[in-house]
């Protein structure tokens, strides 16, 4: 089908229109960090286990992940504005209903209906993003405010989540949801305009289950690995069936007649290497997340409002860096050296975090090296959000936006339980091989060793993660500025209909 929205009205609207998406994306991308800091007291106050904490969080990011290509393809079907719109008053109705929950289960079942109304509304917000900018002036402008709200967007959500906790209550880490959906949702009502489908829409149905179950299996099994172990059934299993649906589901496009994810869409080498490189980031970015809470949380016993606060250098860096290399390096010089460059400056933000000890101050140890680290990411996020929806046509538009923001969920999920093991066994082991130390400098003393060495030894998993990121990034992505096909794509063939009976709208 063609376009599914236009815009009414003069260019200046366009920018309105980036607002509401911006604000849509960062009500969802906060949702990935703000109910982190409250958990203890939701955990106090519904009075669920330890153990049962982590299923506040994976419930979201399960069903999230799991159905991301799905709502990027409906968006593709039935048309963006109405997935967009449908997206944003179920996130908004059923984080009214978690933010009420009386017991452990409401909340899960909230948060799960949380991820799937995010997996319809990110794609749709993307898509629209895509098709509305256009031109490689705006677009770089455009996609530098929308790749900083998707990398400082977390930042924000720690920061959001300690002054909410600790002023309100942890309900209103959830509650909060509806001033940012009505807010949108009524900027989406009143700037976009929907157009009818051409064709009768169609759906990969075999396609929807086998992604579905892979990436639900693939995110479950690097879940489980984060509170149990590599050994355990429960995540090898997981991880075995998510490969082999992932291998089944890439087969079975080749040949569906009309397939959920088109092979063109994945096999172009810019835009295969921007998933990757949205993969690789993602998974360091979240394990910095994790780690820095941590540390700055246990070892400089900050408050949660603090610890907000302490992220924001993260934020600071990650918007100047995001505009800075869409705007005005992107154009001149393309994606590849700078998601090579960006990469390769957050491992060295890695590596000199990686020299925090037990008294390591923040002035002194953390704020240059998350300052370095947040500009390079910058300089990644971004780059790969715009490489990876440039040149689609505009009926894959809603599926190639799914696609980057599959790659930041599986990228989050594999760093987070993937470090988190690292992190847990680097601890256990130093306090094995240190046990007669405690005899002499007290066991606090040692539990602190232990904490910063485990600490040492995740963030420089985490510098190797972002090298090995810029070796890949420097191999899959072209060298040179993204430029549209010589010839005439499928985006013109249906672009031009659609103008010539829209006459000044603007597709959205």
């Amino acid at each position: 089908m063609s376009d599914a929205t236009t815009v009414s009205g003069g260019p200046d609207r366009r920018w309105l229109i980036l607002g509401v998406i911006g604000l849509a994306q960062l009500m969802v991308v906060l949702d990935l960090t703000v109910m982190n800091i409250a958990l203890p007291s939701a955990q106090r106050a519904l009075h669920f286990s330890t153990v049962d904490r982590q299923w506040v969080v994976t419930a979201y990011t399960l069903a999230f992940g799991s159905l991301l290509l799905l709502g990027g393809r409906l968006a593709d079907l039935l048309g963006r504005k109405v997935t967009f719109l449908a997206g944003l008053a179920g996130f908004a109705g059923v984080s009214a209903i978690g933010g009420a929950s009386v017991n452990f289960t409401m909340l899960i079942i909230a948060r799960a209906c949380q991820g799937a109304f995010a997996a319809l509304l990110v794609p749709s917000a993307l898509s629209l993003l895509t098709t509305t900018f256009t031109e490689p002036k705006d677009r770089g402008k455009a996609f530098g405010i929308y790749g900083a709200i998707a990398g400082a967007g977390g930042a924000v959500g720690l920061l959001l989540g300690g002054a909410l906790t600790q002023y309100l209550s942890w309900r209103w880490t959830l509650y909060v949801n509806l001033i940012f959906a009505v807010v949108a949702f009524t900027g989406g009502a009143l700037l976009l305009q929907r157009q009818a489908s051409r064709g009768k829409p169609k759906l990969d149905i075999p396609g929807v289950l086998l992604v579905s179950g892979a990436v639900f299996c693939l995110v479950y099994g690097f879940a489980n690995a984060a509170t149990h172990n590599w050994a355990t059934p429960s995540t090898y299993g997981f991880l075995a069936a998510g490969v082999a649906l992932g291998v089944v589901f890439a087969l079975w496009q080749g040949r569906a007649a009309h397939p959920l994810l088109p092979p063109r869409v994945v096999l172009d080498r810019n835009r295969g290497g921007a998933y990757v490189s949205m993969l690789t980031a993602s998974a360091g970015l979240f394990g910095l997340f994790l780690f820095l809470t941590y540390y700055l949380q246990q070892t400089l016993g900050y408050s949660p409002l603090v610890t907000g606060v302490a992220f924001l250098p993260i934020s600071g860096g990650l918007v100047v860096a995001s505009n800075l290399s869409t705007i005005v390096l992107m154009p001149r010089f393309g994606p590849k050296p700078l998601v090579a460059s960006g990469m390769l400056a957050a491992a060295g933000g890695a590596a000199w975090l990686a020299q925090v000890g037990p008294h390591t101050g923040y002035a002194a140890g953390v704020l240059g090296p998350v300052i370095l680290a947040a500009i390079g990411l910058g300089m990644v996020i971004a780059p790969a959000i715009n490489t990876g929806t440039f040149g689609v046509a505009p009926q894959d538009a809603g599926v190639a936006s799914a696609t980057v923001t599959v790659g930041q969920q599986l990228g989050a999920s594999i760093g987070t339980s993937l470090l988190n093991t690292i992190f847990a066994s680097a601890v256990a082991s130093y306090l094995a091989a240190h046990l007669a130390a405690a005899r002499l400098i007290g066991g606090p003393a040692l539990s602190a060793l232990a904490l910063a060495h485990g600490y040492d030894t995740a963030f420089w998993w985490i510098a190797g993660i972002f090298a090995g990121g810029a070796v890949i990034g420097g191999l899959l992505l072209r060298g040179g500025p993204l430029r549209p096909a010589s010839t005439p794509s499928a985006a013109h063939t249906e672009e031009r209909p659609a103008q010539a009976k829209a006459g000044p709208a603007l597709p959205a």
